[in-house]
């Protein structure tokens, strides 16, 4: 019996651990603690069988955004990070002051694919001293200050082009590092998981910048960017076969170390 750890998302998680025990018990089979994160890198086992560690995972979701050292299946190490927001974050509140419905991402999405993404200038954060780490907080407060002075003043906004040019502004935060730490790590292959990697710009550039590096992408299928039962499954299945299991005293942690 496999439960994910699900930062943000705590009260949920202790329903799922404690029944996670109980069935464990019943049932007389293993309880395996499977990381969130580790779960989202999983779906890429899912979708791409011949996909093996080592490599580099770009983890984007609505809770975290990270650049993940994939040694084993099971040891990882986080070399990146974002120091504030998530990239998921950014798009579901980019999307409520839009007043779109949640989930948001898919929304900004549609709209970006119709505009302009060179219309509107939005900040690109670069951390001192550390490269690859990243912050999406000024990214989300610009277009707030966007959206709220057009409505003071009685503006039209664009909201196709604004979507656009903050998807590229997303997209350009994140490509280009994971790329730079492919490089500098000797990868050739890199995997990119969780909701955010559904974003079709995201997507198109990670592509471009793999085929450019000769680098070799792995994305999940829409179907498996979300959160899913299989990749805790697929996870879950690593998990036993390095002896990871726990006990009846095993808890959840809403920032449980990767």
């Amino acid at each position: 019996m496999a439960v994910s750890y699900a930062p943000g998302l705590i009260g949920a998680v202790l329903v799922g651990v404690n029944f996670a025990k109980s069935a464990a018990f019943a049932l007389g089979i293993p309880l395996i603690p499977v990381h969130h994160i580790k779960g989202h890198i999983a779906a890429n086992y899912i979708a791409f069988p011949e996909l093996e560690p080592p490599f580099l995972c770009l983890a984007i979701s609505g809770g975290n955004t990270m650049l993940v050292d994939v040694r084993t299946y099971t040891e990882m190490k986080i070399i990146g990070e974002t120091r504030d927001d998530a990239a998921g974050e950014c798009f579901e509140k980019t999307a409520r002051i839009l007043g779109m419905p949640y989930p948001g991402g898919k929304h900004v999405d549609a709209l970006a694919q119709k505009g302009d993404d060179q219309k509107y200038t939005l900040p690109h954060s670069l951390i001192e001293g550390s490269p690859y780490d990243m912050s999406f907080s000024g990214l989300k407060t610009a277009v707030v200050n966007l959206v709220h002075n057009a409505e003071q003043k009685g503006e039209a906004l664009d909201r196709e082009s604004l979507c656009a040019s903050f998807c590229r502004a997303v997209s350009e935060s994140l490509v280009p590092r994971t790329m730079a730490l492919a490089r500098e790590l000797g990868y050739k292959k890199i995997a990119v998981a969780g909701g955010v990697a559904a974003n079709s710009r995201i997507r198109k550039d990670f592509c471009t910048a793999a085929e450019k590096d000769g680098v070799t992408l792995y994305i999940p299928p829409l179907s498996l960017c979300g959160d899913n039962a299989a990749m805790i499954g697929c996870q879950g299945y690593y998990e036993y076969l390095a002896g990871n299991t726990a006990g009846s005293d095993l808890n959840a942690y809403a920032n449980m170390e990767l």
